[in-house]
Formats: C-alpha cells, sequence, structure tokens
C-alpha cells in the first residue's frame, strides 16, 4: 500500500483524510477504503493514471469517496461497510469507523433485497437453462458463493460467528430450520467442485432452502 499511499498523498495533499485496508491480509490484490474532504474531476483523472501501477504492486483499485458521502451512505449499503468494519486497518489517517455502527433495520433491509433477488436469480436461471442437467449444474456451482455470502450476511445481523463452513451450516440449521444436508451441499461447492453434489438433482431442494430462507428474513426478529 506504500506506493498507493504516496501517490494519494501527493494528488489529494491536505484533503486526504483516511486510508483503510480490509479483508484477509494475505488477499491480493489488497481493497481499500480512501476518504477525503473533497473530490474533483482532475482528481480521479490523476488517480486514473496511477491505477494500472497500483495494480501491478498488489492493490486494487481504491474505492473513493469524500468523508460527507461516506457517513450518509451507511445506511445504503450496511452490508457492503459491515465487511469492512469487520475486517479492516488504517494505512493513514483516523479510522473513518470509530464511533460508527450499522442499524439493525438497515442490514436487514439489504438482507432482504440479497435473498430475494438470489432467488428470483435461481427460478430465471433455470428457465433460462431449458432444465438442461450441464446448464443446471453450472447455474448451482456459480450460484454457490452469493449463497454463502448471504448466509454469512444473516449471521452477522444475528451476531452470530460464523467463519467457517460448518459453522455456517450449524447456524443456518438451527436458527433459520433449513435442511442441514442441502445447506452442506451447496456451501461444499463454494471452493471446489466436489464430484459427490449432483447438482441438477440437488436443486429443488437448493430452491426450497432459498424459499424458507425468503420468509425467515421476512419475519426476522432479534432473537
Amino acid at each position: 500500500m506504500q506506493p498507493v499511499l504516496e501517490d494519494l498523498q501527493h494528488i489529494f495533499r491536505d484533503r486526504l483524510a483516511a486510508i483503510v485496508a480490509y479483508g484477509r491480509r494475505d488477499h491480493a490484490p489488497v481493497p481499500s477504503l480512501v476518504l477525503v474532504h473533497s473530490l474533483t474531476i482532475e482528481d480521479l483523472t490523476a488517480c486514473a493514471a496511477r491505477v494500472s501501477s497500483w495494480r501491478r504492486g498488489g492493490a486494487a483499485t481504491p474505492l473513493l469517496l469524500t468523508s460527507r458521502d461516506f457517513t450518509r451512505s451507511l445506511d445504503a449499503f450496511p452490508i457492503e461497510y459491515g465487511e469492512i468494519m469487520a475486517a479492516h486497518y488504517v494505512v493513514f489517517g483516523h479510522d473513518p469507523f470509530d464511533g460508527l455502527s450499522i442499524r439493525n433495520s438497515d442490514l436487514r433491509r439489504a438482507c432482504e433485497v440479497q435473498v430475494k433477488s438470489h432467488l428470483l436469480h435461481l427460478r430465471e436461471e433455470f428457465l433460462e437453462s431449458g432444465a438442461r442437467p450441464a446448464a443446471v449444474n453450472e447455474l448451482v456451482h456459480e450460484s454457490a458463493p452469493a449463497f454463502a455470502a448471504l448466509l454469512r450476511n444473516l449471521a452477522r445481523l444475528d451476531d452470530v460467528s460464523a467463519g467457517t463452513t460448518a459453522e455456517l451450516v450449524a447456524y443456518a440449521a438451527r436458527r433459520i430450520r433449513l435442511e442441514e444436508r442441502t445447506v452442506g451441499d451447496v456451501l461444499s461447492l463454494v471452493d471446489s467442485n466436489v464430484a459427490a453434489v449432483d447438482a441438477p438433482k440437488l436443486f429443488p431442494d437448493y430452491l426450497a432452502v432459498m424459499e424458507r430462507l425468503a420468509e425467515f428474513v421476512d419475519q426476522w426478529h432479534h432473537s
């Protein structure tokens, strides 16, 4: 992050408020959130000229916001900011999350959008697939990471630690009353293609799990 910091200090000077990196420390490219006091097209042009160099150095294109835009958008992006808050470290300036929190009502609403969008996506893509086994297999595999993400967000909404697949499966079965085998089978596809999982055969149960999730998030209250 040092070359990125030096470039941003040169571009923004005393208008640079904070830089935080987030995600796993071994993650590459390294994502970051950059907050500035003001932002002009000239600033964006100067940053655009440095993006290729940042990427070569192992840094992702930063999320660039004014401090005002950041504080006014916490309610609009509770999932995204919540993930940053959960795993970030300060590279420059102050910690922008000090004294801030994500409201449960905002996170619940975002989870509802995420869950119902995923359900609609599965139904729509199944129709598009013509129910062909190869296409359904691809649909299930490609949707598995998003399924894992929405379960993690629901666990966060419930203040439950679910950092491993086993913990996520246990949370889903205990709290949401999802079918444990189905959840485990879908999650097993996130990091590898598991030959033992028959994705086309799994799809009806997967769809039923998503329908249950949509009901759960509609009626959610803190346990």
